[in-house]
């Protein structure tokens, strides 16, 4: 975990109802539009907002709106190669983890960004394991 996103963790367990993040720039706040989406949505869940600077938006109202449809469309559109893939191992595990916590496949490959043929694949893997 980088310092950065330690920080930003800490923010928002610690942020409440009525406050707000405030950031410069939106991509001083997170990697991809999945991660901002994903801070927002932890700020509402918390009560609070998202300000940011340059240009100016809020996450209330209208504009938080129209920031959150931007970033969906963004994100719709994203190559593939903005996603951390996972390999391996690490891929097994995190598919498995996301499939216990009750995941589909077809979410766990866009959770991943992998192909569904992949997530399929490596489920199948897992349990030819634990029937050998």
């Amino acid at each position: 975990m980088t310092d950065e996103s330690t920080v930003l963790t800490s923010i928002l367990d610690f942020i409440g109802e009525g406050d707000q993040l405030v950031v410069t720039r939106l991509e001083h706040l997170a990697g991809s539009s999945r991660n901002v989406l994903d801070v927002i949505d932890k700020l509402e869940e918390r009560g609070a907002s998202l300000y940011i600077v340059e240009p100016e938006i809020c996450s209330e109202g209208e504009g938080g709106r129209a920031l959150r449809a931007a970033l969906q469309a963004v994100l719709s559109v994203e190559p593939m190669g903005m996603h951390r893939r996972p390999r391996g191992q690490s891929a097994i595990d995190e598919i498995r983890a996301l499939q216990a916590a009750g995941v589909g496949p077809v979410e766990i490959a866009r959770r991943l960004g992998v192909s569904r043929m992949t997530v399929w694949r490596k489920l199948r893997e897992v349990e030819a394991r634990a029937t050998a």
